[in-house]
């Protein structure tokens, strides 16, 4: 499941997906919104997105781990839209036959997703309110 939405990320439901016979290992990442960055308490995000851009730039990161580990199952998803303290902005989760591969996949994930995913986050704290460079997370 590769998929930018506004809805809530449930991660055990999400981790359920990865469940395959020949997977011997399942590595995932939820991304939280925590309160507090940069000396600042935050109040909230929000992320924006063209969901269409960032569901094809999902699908290309995805092409890329497959091409890189073998893996069974791969799950990413990311939210839009406004998140609170504690809500699950990025879920990413693999499942490979060993744990090197699903670690390592994992990883190449969220990085690539940090680092290449089209959504803008707002961060809102206590007296202020700022777009946050480099995206994602």
């Amino acid at each position: 499941m590769l998929l930018v939405t506004p809805e809530a990320i449930d991660p055990a439901a999400l981790e359920r997906l990865l469940s395959h016979p020949a997977a011997g290992g399942v590595v995932t990442f939820s991304g939280v919104v925590r309160d507090h960055n940069e000396g600042r308490e935050v109040l909230f995000l929000e992320y924006e997105a063209y969901p269409e851009m960032a569901t094809s730039q999902l699908q290309d990161i995805h092409r890329r781990l497959a091409e890189r580990w073998r893996v069974e199952r791969v799950v990413m998803v990311h939210r839009t839209g406004r998140l609170a303290i504690g809500e699950v902005a990025v879920f990413v989760g693999v499942a490979a036959a060993h744990r090197a591969e699903a670690f390592d996949a994992c990883r190449f994930g969220i990085d690539t997703i940090k680092r290449e995913l089209p959504i803008w986050k707002k961060e809102h704290f206590v007296g202020g309110e700022v777009w946050v460079e480099g995206c994602c997370g």
